[in-house]
């Protein structure tokens, strides 16, 4: 496995590498590496014939508040997780590599991303689309892999893609969950044991979303109700939102008529969670 931390080296390789006709599969992550990360390089290993994975804690999509300093990280680890799965490359640039001191352009995608997280946390998802299309023009990926837990980042880097024409296919991989049901995440590790028992509150609420859609329930309006109110029964929930849109439009919708996102947020002592389901009408 290839470390590099230089942006012409990593281009040296994937350039070598398509002269060979591979197909090259890209990773980005920000470390602190899970099995949520691990299912996406193994899909990308399926997939793809070079797997590349990048480690890097992008301070832009980081809002005054956040826990950009405190965030993870665990280099060593994550090496050898990468390596365990077969993982060809790892980019690891500084932060300088990535925004030199002269730095001054951002990438914004409009209409998807005030709702959801992007109203709680309103300079996030410039930074996530400006630090990814910044990797994707340096890896130059045909495939890119990312999971379902971060649904609206998944749909707002769909729509960049199509809007500027990048020539790389997004693949959204299902959610991985600990054996208790709370979906993987690099901020888990945050959770004391008694936040991590009240945080399985999001399933089950999620669940019931889900039982409702299957027994034909079509108002959207008393589902997402049904989900808020499963998710207050809990006292160490601090609801973020609670919220139900059409996916991946992220359009705003009464009826159970198509694919339907329930997303949820909240925080648990000071440590902010989400997750989601994609539920349909009854039937489908």
């Amino acid at each position: 496995m290839k470390i590099f931390e230089k942006v012409a080296d990593v281009r040296e390789f994937v350039t070598n590498a398509k002269r060979q006709g591979k197909v090259i599969g890209f990773v980005p992550t920000m470390g602190a590496l899970h099995e949520g990360h691990l299912t996406l390089m193994r899909e990308a290993k399926k997939q793809c014939d070079v797997v590349i994975v990048s480690i890097f804690v992008n301070p832009t999509q980081f809002g005054p508040n956040e826990d950009y300093a405190a965030y993870p990280r665990t280099w060593q680890q994550d090496l050898e997780l990468c390596q365990s799965v077969g993982v060809d490359a790892v980019l690891h640039p500084d932060k300088d590599e990535m925004y030199p001191e002269d730095w001054g352009t951002w990438v914004e995608v409009e209409g998807l991303t005030g709702v959801l997280c992007g109203r709680s946390r309103p300079t996030h998802f410039r930074g996530v689309t400006t630090v990814v299309t910044k990797l994707f023009n340096i890896v130059q990926p045909d495939k890119a892999f990312f999971g379902q837990k971060d649904a609206q980042q998944v749909v707002v880097l769909m729509k960049m893609v199509r809007d500027l024409n990048m020539p790389l296919e997004i693949v959204v991989v299902p959610i991985v969950r600990d054996e208790d049901g709370l979906a993987k995440s690099s901020r888990n590790g945050y959770l004391t044991a008694e936040q991590r028992k009240a945080a399985l509150v999001l399933r089950r609420a999620l669940n019931r979303a889900d039982v409702l859609a299957r027994q034909g329930e079509s108002n959207v309006d008393f589902i997402q109700s049904a989900v808020r109110a499963c998710i207050e029964l809990e006292p160490l929930a601090d609801i973020d939102y609670v919220e139900a849109y059409t996916f991946p439009g992220l359009q705003p919708v009464t009826e159970l008529q198509q694919k339907v996102l329930i997303a949820v947020a909240a925080k648990f002592g000071t440590t902010r969670l989400i997750d989601n389901i994609i539920i349909e009408p009854a039937g489908r």
